[in-house]
């Protein structure tokens, strides 16, 4: 397996984005903290939060083949079967169904922590340390706010006996650790 050093440069070989780079850091945070709630491999989970979406960039006109690349890229350089199915499983267009509890986490962290960034730039105070769950899940009920967030994606984390609170409550601290490396 990649240490975080090695995983980091072959996503910026990949990603040019810097807000895609920075979902990426998000999704390994959560997916870490998660990992860690489930005593789960921390490593092994933070690194397919980090890559879930090396492909990204060269797949954005193909949305089917999103997560399909990604994976094969991961298997050749040695990834677990684990990590590589989360991957190829984590965007619902490849039409892999997330299977195991670290698919399952990343399909539903995915859309979470765009939902999560978004929240803060409604925030008054545009802070993620100022962001509490209670202003997350009013928002989330509101069917018109980042819409691009799928409330159903983020729902499947019933699958891993959270409540949409206990997971979002999760996922926010988990970002908040990690706010000057998001900017927020």
């Amino acid at each position: 397996m990649m240490t975080r050093d090695e995983a980091l440069a072959f996503l910026g070989k990949h990603l040019k984005t810097p807000n895609l780079l920075k979902h990426s850091l998000a999704c390994e945070a959560v997916m870490r903290a998660l990992a860690r709630f489930f005593g789960e491999d921390e490593e092994e989970w933070a690194l397919a939060g980090l890559l879930h979406d090396l492909d990204y960039e060269e797949t954005k006109d193909a949305p089917t083949l999103h997560g399909i690349l990604s994976a094969q890229y991961l298997e050749e350089v040695g990834f677990s079967p684990c990590l590589v199915d989360a991957v190829r499983s984590h965007n619902e267009l490849t039409g892999f169904a997330p299977n195991g509890k670290m698919a399952v986490a990343l399909f539903a962290v995915d859309p979470t922590s765009g939902f999560i960034i978004a929240c803060v730039l409604v925030h008054r105070d545009r802070s993620l340390q100022a962001l509490q769950v209670p202003f997350l899940l009013s928002r989330f009920k509101e069917k018109g706010f980042a819409r691009g967030a799928s409330r159903e994606q983020i729902k499947k984390c019933s699958l891993l006996r959270l409540s949409v609170e206990e997971f979002l409550t999760i996922a926010l601290q988990a970002m908040q650790h990690i706010a000057p490396q998001l900017e927020l």
